[in-house]
């Protein structure tokens, strides 16, 4: 089968007896658990070591609040988008590309994936690194290039396994998602009731010890909020599955509130065992550290077990996902046709070698440098951001223009006006101010080398619309594209002069 004569792949929308099967099947409590499964993952396991490492526990609440609210904002504004335009199916990066043009929609599209290629990495580092506690073959520091070695054997491996389909990934994503949440609930009821003291807890509330202002430690923890929250938007992607609309707002609600409780219990009765100078010095799987303080060291192995299936678990499924962007924006027509063709096991495997031969050369490239898996989710975080900005300017637009629903009421009743399109408004621009403050509060560094790992993404967008003939750039995409290559030109100095470094 050509790439062009292979059809796009099966969407809820499908017309066929299958798909009409599929339609409004998913309940309120199935939307919970996606939003949960897709959003517990490897930050809530290094999370009491890089919350200290910038704060002490009072701005640890402030931040956590300010990140509740904007995350929840941002988990809406996809869900209202599903709202306002049922008919843009094409993953996050489709709002961006409907309302700002093919190249902002593009570099949208192209961040989302390029952080999923870095989160990648990051969490096979911290697979690795928690196995090397246990096997010193596996040490970071001792032997770093035998952890590279089984990172890369890591990925080549899952490959293999998902080019022969997504059955098998999707069993062992749903028995990991279980696996995880028990020593997480173990560790909250054992440290809450065996290890949590107050004095500690409050021996140095504001941080002072730091030399930091409050506003700086929230600051300095913002982007590893946002990692802790990657996913939340996940139930707006089934929201034209879901039985009623309703029942989309609701899950997001109810999941949204039990990730984020269970973040800042873990995060508070962290602080009750041990000082915040303590936290800060923990290695990267700092859960299991401090359960292992506070009940010895079969604890920390409850802890690692747990981490070492939920980080299998996110590789591969998010291994899996990593090729979706490159699928969508090839039938979009933003990328060549080929790069979406699917074999006969039903897998995207043009799209897979890529992410793949990227994310070894993203391995490559962190361990020649020692990244730190701190340093992997900052940079990640970053390229998030793109389609959570632009997708909230979007929905601002929409408001302002009266535009967006193709009847004259939602699916559920909800009728069109006014006090409808005001809230939209409120919730865009909380969003969008939300997402420009984390640009604000991250370390510059990371904005300067999230410019410069976008720039060559230029090459194959500017080639495929030469090729087609269309026209490369309008004046404000230009604009774009300036400011993109200023960035990229500064962090690449910095790089060779070492002023920057991963």
């Amino acid at each position: 089968m050509t790439a062009n004569s292979t059809p796009p792949p099966p969407t809820a929308d499908s017309t066929d007896s299958a798909g009409a099967q599929r339609q409004h099947t998913v309940r309120v409590w199935t939307l919970v658990g996606i939003i949960i499964g897709s959003t517990i993952g490897s930050g809530i396991f290094a999370l009491p070591q890089n919350i200290a490492s910038a704060a002490g526990p009072g701005a640890m609440f402030i931040g956590w609040f300010i990140a509740g609210v904007g995350m929840l904002s941002i988990a809406f504004v996809f869900q209202i988008l599903a709202y306002r335009k049922p008919h843009l199916d094409s993953g996050v990066y489709a709002y961006v590309r409907a309302g700002l043009g093919d190249y902002i929609g593009f570099i949208a599209g192209f961040g989302y994936w390029l952080g999923s290629i870095i989160a990648q990495v990051g969490y096979a580092t911290l697979f690795f690194s928690t196995l090397g506690h246990y096997l010193p073959i596996f040490d970071t520091e001792q032997h770093r290039w035998a952890q590279a070695l089984a990172v890369s054997a890591l990925t080549w491996i899952i490959f293999g396994v998902l080019t022969r389909g997504i059955k098998q990934a999707k069993i062992m994503n749903a028995i990991t998602t279980v696996a995880k949440l028990v020593p997480i609930l173990a560790f909250v009821v054992l440290v809450a009731f065996l290890g949590f003291n107050i004095d500690t807890f409050t021996m140095d509330f504001w941080g002072e010890s730091s030399g930091l202002s409050v506003m700086e430690q929230v600051q300095g923890i913002m982007l590893f909020t946002v990692w802790a929250f990657i996913g939340i938007e996940g139930a707006s992607v089934y929201s034209k599955q879901a039985q009623t609309r309703s029942d989309v707002g609701r899950a997001t609600v109810l999941g949204f509130t039990t990730v984020l409780l269970l973040l800042v219990t873990v995060s508070t009765l962290s602080y009750g065992v041990l000082s915040q100078e303590e936290l800060a010095a923990l290695p990267d799987n700092s859960l299991a550290a401090v359960l292992e303080a506070v009940v010895g060291p079969w604890g920390g192995a409850l802890i690692s077990v747990g981490l070492c299936l939920s980080m299998l678990g996110a590789y591969v499924s998010w291994q899996m996902l990593c090729a979706e962007p490159l699928v969508m924006m090839a039938f979009d027509g933003l990328l060549p046709r080929r790069i979406g063709v699917i074999n006969a096991a039903g897998s995207p495997w043009m799209a897979q070698l890529i992410c793949t031969v990227l994310i070894q050369v993203w391995i490559v490239v962190f361990y020649v440098n020692e990244t730190a898996y701190t340093s992997m989710v900052q940079l990640a975080t970053m390229l998030y951001l793109s389609p959570y900005i632009f997708s909230a300017l979007y929905l601002i637009l929409l408001v302002v223009r009266g535009r967006g629903f193709n009847t004259a009421e939602l699916d559920d009743g909800v009728p069109q006006d006014k006090a409808n399109n005001r809230r939209h408004l409120i919730i865009g621009l909380i969003a969008f101010v939300y997402s420009l403050w984390l640009v604000y509060a991250a370390d510059p560094k990371y904005v300067l080398l999230g410019a410069l790992a976008t720039f060559p993404s230029i090459i194959p967008y500017v080639w495929y619309r030469h090729h087609l003939g269309r026209r490369i750039f309008t004046m404000y995409e230009w604009g774009v594209v300036v400011v993109i290559l200023v960035g990229a030109i500064i962090a690449a100095w910095g790089l060779a002069s070492g002023t920057i470094t991963l």
